[in-house]
């Protein structure tokens, strides 16, 4: 009977194991610097349908993985408007997207996505990957997580991944805006000089 007992139990370890290496992989096989990205559709708070196929006169896209429960992500909530009202008239908006299962983070549902866009006046589509298929894709792991693409003949091309900034805790004390610096450096038709950060924040659920 141990035996039995103690072969389930190393059959339960390994699927589980399994199941962890593959999400894993999974996220490790997600965008990297200069892949094309593929569109996709997910939903706003506002009710429609989202794609980047829609933004016909955009020179690209900044890309924010990002929830309402994630003290991090709250923390850089006005940095992303600020992002947007800066970069959008320019060619680039922003485009936000909740990776979270709304049944684990309650605060993450869709109903609380739309009285938080309301509440903080978000400028921008903020789309719920409901299924979670598209934050795996695009290999995104924390809230808040940047992917600065730039609109080629090739398709949106990855240019910059990671962090908006140095310093999540102090806006004011920023040394390091790594978004701005990437979006400025595409719009004077300039290589992106820091193409990677690591991304802090809360892990997605």
């Amino acid at each position: 009977m141990r035996q039995i007992k103690n072969a389930i139990a190393a059959l339960t370890l390994l699927v589980v194991l399994s199941a962890f290496t593959d999400f894993n992989a999974h996220l490790e096989n997600g965008y990297k610097i200069g892949d094309v990205v593929s569109d996709f559709k997910l939903m706003n708070v506002d009710g429609k349908m989202v794609s980047l196929s829609k933004y016909k006169e955009a020179k690209g896209f900044i890309v924010v993985f990002t929830c309402n429960t994630c003290p991090y992500a709250r923390m850089y909530e006005e940095r992303i408007i600020a992002l947007n009202n800066k970069y959008d008239a320019k060619g680039y908006p922003v485009i936000a997207i909740m990776p979270n299962n709304p049944t684990i983070k309650k605060g993450d549902s869709f109903e609380a996505m739309k009285e938080r866009a309301k509440s903080k006046g978000f400028t921008f589509p903020y789309l719920i990957d409901k299924d979670q298929e598209v934050y795996p894709q695009f290999g995104a792991t924390k809230t808040p997580h940047v992917y600065v693409l730039q609109k080629t003949k090739k398709g949106n091309v990855v240019e910059y991944i990671g962090a908006i900034d140095d310093n999540y805790n102090d806006a004011s004390a920023v040394s390091n805006k790594y978004v701005e610096d990437a979006v400025n450096a595409l719009l004077e038709g300039k290589e992106v000089q820091q193409k990677e950060t690591k991304a802090i924040g809360c892990s997605i659920k």
